[in-house]
């Protein structure tokens, strides 16, 4: 007879009696102390008593209610396995708390990058064989093809797509390893825009009574904001000569947000404008063409001259003309 079976026939024998036990307490039935004691006394037996009280100790220290240890049979991940799956853990657990520290205002392509790499990092040690042996294998098929659920297959396909949907690569330069100049630049100018918008803030709002006026932002941070704007509309076009077959590129997320931030903040809450450069001729050459028809048809009326038809007689009609005449006359 199997000792290990009959222990396990026995505690599920008295879990009923413990989850009894438990469920009184928790709802306030049974108290603490003695008098939950001598109930179960009257129930149990002493041996029962006894067992219980064991399997309760045992379960409060963290024990189950299965054998101590698991059969040899049941499958288990080498160390190695289970190490690269724990360092795949860590670096996911640390790049999804980056994600979404970053989520508003939308920094994350400036600030996890470089844990973004660690992931893909942990990810390739998993899928490819290390050394070229029949344990790498055996760690990229449990961790990534052993069951249809592929936990870890879906975590890596969620972050490359979330940053290939933020066109984070945009941002970055050498392999993705560091923030390109041109973004590094705007950052810069985004940052020294907003510090002129608060500047400015300040100094207008020490009149509580008067009603919010802003002149004084669109006055002083003008030219900040054209440096921003037009830095902006650069780079975009420079991204899109680049990729010309797509011209549905866009610039990363965090340069797209900052600059939607900017022109928010200026043309809705400050109600500030600027002229651009080209509406000068714009407005002069769509005048231009408005008038085009006037001065057509008044220069026409103006120089076409209205001439009197004059009858001419030909001269040999002049002559039939006087012999008839003549004819009469003599008649």
């Amino acid at each position: 007879m199997d000792p290990d079976g009959t222990v396990a026939r026995q505690r599920s024998s008295l879990l009923p009696w413990l989850l009894l036990l438990w469920s009184r307490l928790a709802l306030g039935a049974l108290p603490f102390g003695s008098s939950s004691h001598r109930v179960l006394h009257d129930l149990l037996s002493e041996q029962q008593l006894l067992e219980v009280e064991d399997l309760s100790l045992s379960l409060l220290q963290g024990g189950g209610l299965g054998p101590l240890s698991l059969p040899p049979d049941l499958p288990d991940l080498d160390p190695e396995c289970r190490e690269l799956l724990l360092d795949f853990a860590n670096s996911s657990a640390e790049l999804t708390g980056c994600l979404v520290r970053s989520a508003r205002p939308v920094r994350f392509c400036q600030t996890c990058y470089p844990l973004f790499q660690q992931v893909v990092n942990k990810m390739d040690n998993i899928s490819r064989s290390v050394r070229n042996t029949s344990e790498s294998h055996n760690c990229a098929r449990s961790l990534l093809m052993v069951d249809r659920v592929q936990i870890v297959v879906i975590l890596s396909e969620f972050f490359n797509s979330t940053w290939q949907k933020a066109n984070c690569a945009n941002c970055l330069t050498n392999n993705s390893q560091e923030l390109s100049n041109s973004t590094v630049y705007f950052l810069s100018l985004f940052n020294q825009t907003l510090t002129c918008f608060e500047n400015n803030l300040q100094e207008s709002s020490h009149s509580l009574l008067q009603p919010k006026n802003y002149s004084e932002v669109c006055k002083n941070c003008r030219e900040a904001y054209k440096t921003l704007s037009s830095l902006y509309n650069e780079m975009q076009k420079s991204k899109e000569a680049e990729n010309k077959a797509d011209p549905r590129t866009h610039l990363c997320i965090d340069v797209e947000d900052a600059m939607n931030i900017t022109r928010k903040l200026w043309s809705r809450t400050f109600n500030c404008s600027v002229l651009c450069s080209d509406t000068v001729p714009v407005i002069a050459v769509s005048v231009f063409i408005l008038f085009l028809p006037v001065v057509f048809y008044l220069s026409s009326f103006l120089h076409s001259e209205q001439k009197k038809r004059k009858l001419i007689l030909p001269k040999r009609l002049k002559s039939s003309t006087s012999f008839v005449n003549i004819h009469e006359n003599s008649n």
